[in-house]
C-alpha cells in the first residue's frame, strides 16, 4: 500500500516517487489506468515485428504474413510510426466498426482538409432506388458489350478489360455521361480517389481532378436542371429543396464519397482466385447459387478494400490500453477475414465454404458481408436487412448481384476460360494502403 511523505508525494509499490494531483474544485481528482502502457518504448514489447513492415514493399504485395503476426500476437498493435492502432481480430474489428457512440469513420473529403467541400448524397432513398434500377437495367447488357468483344478477340485480360471496364461503365451509364467523354470523366474519378491515400503527391493531384471534375460537370448539371433525365445526376439536383438546391460541389462529393473499389476489385479478384483454383472454378461457373458464393468468398478471401480507418469521439479504454480521444485505429478487414477463431482454415480459398455465415448479436444485419466477413467500402451492418421489403437492396447486395451477372455472362460467352501460357498474375496495391487487386490477368478462351 502507498505512503504519503511530508512533500505531498506518493510512493508507489516500486518505489517510484509520483506528486500527488491538487484537489480539484469540481470533486475527487480523476485517475487513469493502464499508465504503464503510456510509457512503453518502440521494440520493448513488439520485437515479433517492426511498424516499417506495415509500410514495406512486401506488404504491398502480399500483407497477409504480416498481419497474421500482428493478429496472433499484438491484436491491439500501436504503430508509432503512423501515430495509430491496428485492430486485427474478427470480433474486434466488427465491433468497433460498429460502434459509433466511441468511434466515428472521417469522410474522404476531411481527408483532403476541405473547408465546405459539399454535401454527401449517397444515402438518400431516392437516390439509392434509382441506383438500384439504373444498374439492374444495364448491368447484363454492358457486361455483354465487354464479353462479345472479348469474344471476337479469343483473348484478352479480364482485370482491365473486364473487372475495371465494367465497373466503370457502369458508373458512366448511370451518370448518363456522353460516350465521347467517358474517357476524361474516368481519369478524373480515378484520380480523385486515389488522392484519399496517405501520398501527398496523390493528394494534391485529386484535389486537381476534383476542381477540374466541378468545371466539366457545370454544363451537364445546368442542362439537366431545364431538362432532367432518369440518371443519377438528376435525381440529386431533385433531391434538396428550392431554398437549398443541390450543387455541382454536392454532386462531386457524392461521387468522391460512393465506393467503387468493392465491385472492380472484386470482380478482378474473383476472377483471380477462380483460374488459379481450378477444382473451384469448375464448381462456381456450374450454377448462380455458386458464383455468388464465389464472390462472397472472394470478399473474405480476398478483400480489395484492405482497411477502414476510424477514430476515437473521446478516451475509449479498450484491449486493455486507454486510447486518447481523436485517436486512429485501423480495422484490418483483410486480418480479420482471416480469423481462424471465426473461419476453418481461413487462407483456403472455399467457394461453398460452410462457416461464412454471420450475424450481429446487436441485432443489425451484416449487411456489409453478409456471408463473406468484412467488406468495408460497402458500409457498416444496419438495422435493414440487405434485401429489405421496403427500400432498396442494400449497396452490399446489389453489389453482390451485379458482379455475379456480370460472371454469368462472362462465362455464357467465352468458352473454356483459361489463364494465358507463361503469365503468373498475382494481388496487389499500387501503392501501400489503396485497393489491393489483380491488376493484369491475361486468359484465353474459346468462342462458344
Amino acid at each position: 500500500m502507498a505512503s504519503v511523505t511530508k512533500d505531498d508525494q506518493i510512493i508507489g509499490k516500486n518505489g517510484v516517487f509520483i506528486k500527488k494531483p491538487p484537489r480539484r474544485s469540481d470533486g475527487p481528482p480523476k485517475y487513469r489506468t493502464y499508465e504503464i502502457y503510456q510509457r512503453e518504448r518502440v521494440g520493448e514489447s513488439t520485437e515479433k515485428i517492426k511498424p516499417g513492415q506495415l509500410i514495406s514493399e512486401n506488404y504491398r504485395q502480399d500483407p497477409y504474413p504480416t498481419l497474421a503476426v500482428l493478429r496472433e500476437h499484438y491484436p491491439c498493435y500501436r504503430d508509432w510510426l503512423s501515430n495509430s492502432y491496428w485492430i486485427s481480430e474478427y470480433n474486434d474489428v466488427t465491433s468497433i466498426f460498429c460502434d459509433e457512440a466511441n468511434f466515428e469513420t472521417r469522410p474522404k473529403s476531411w481527408i483532403y482538409g476541405l473547408d465546405n467541400p459539399g454535401r454527401n448524397l449517397n444515402d438518400e432513398l431516392p437516390l439509392l432506388a434509382t441506383e438500384e434500377t439504373l444498374i439492374d437495367t444495364n448491368a447484363e447488357e454492358i457486361a455483354i458489350v465487354i464479353a462479345s468483344a472479348l469474344a471476337q478477340k479469343g483473348h484478352g485480360d479480364l482485370a482491365t478489360e473486364f473487372a475495371a471496364r465494367f465497373a466503370m461503365d457502369l458508373l458512366l451509364k448511370s451518370m448518363d455521361i456522353p460516350d465521347a467523354d467517358a474517357g476524361q470523366f474516368a481519369s478524373l474519378f480515378w484520380r480523385m480517389q486515389r488522392g484519399t491515400s496517405w501520398n501527398p503527391i496523390l493528394r494534391d493531384d485529386g484535389k486537381k481532378a476534383m476542381d477540374e471534375l466541378t468545371h466539366y460537370l457545370d454544363p451537364i448539371v445546368a442542362a439537366r436542371e431545364k431538362q432532367p433525365g432518369e440518371d443519377l445526376i438528376s435525381v440529386m439536383i431533385q433531391l434538396a429543396p428550392s431554398d437549398q438546391p443541390v450543387t455541382v460541389r454536392d454532386i462531386v462529393v457524392t461521387l468522391l464519397e460512393r465506393d467503387h473499389e468493392t465491385l472492380h476489385g472484386a470482380l478482378a479478384n474473383l476472377w483471380f482466385l477462380l483460374l488459379t483454383h481450378p477444382e473451384e472454378h469448375q464448381q462456381a461457373i456450374s450454377s448462380r447459387r455458386l458464383m455468388k458464393l464465389a464472390y462472397l468468398e472472394t470478399l473474405r478471401h480476398s478483400t480489395p478494400v484492405l482497411y477502414a480507418h476510424r477514430y476515437t469521439r473521446h478516451e475509449v479504454e479498450r484491449f486493455g490500453r486507454l486510447i486518447p480521444e481523436g485517436a486512429l485505429l485501423v480495422c484490418s478487414a483483410a486480418a480479420a477475414n482471416r480469423d481462424p477463431k471465426t473461419f476453418n482454415d481461413p487462407d483456403r480459398f472455399i467457394v461453398d465454404r460452410k462457416d461464412m455465415c454471420q450475424r450481429e448479436s446487436r441485432g443489425q444485419y451484416r449487411a456489409d458481408g453478409l456471408a463473406a466477413g468484412i467488406a468495408f467500402g460497402l458500409g457498416k451492418p444496419s438495422i435493414h436487412p440487405a434485401v429489405p421489403e421496403d427500400r432498396p437492396r442494400s449497396r452490399y447486395a446489389l453489389t453482390r448481384d451485379t458482379a455475379v451477372t456480370a460472371s454469368q455472362v462472362l462465362v455464357s460467352h467465352l468458352g473454356n476460360i483459361q489463364l494465358a501460357k507463361g503469365t503468373t498474375p498475382n494481388l496487389s496495391a499500387l501503392t501501400v494502403g489503396e485497393m489491393h487487386t489483380c491488376w493484369h490477368l491475361p486468359v484465353t478462351f474459346s468462342k462458344k
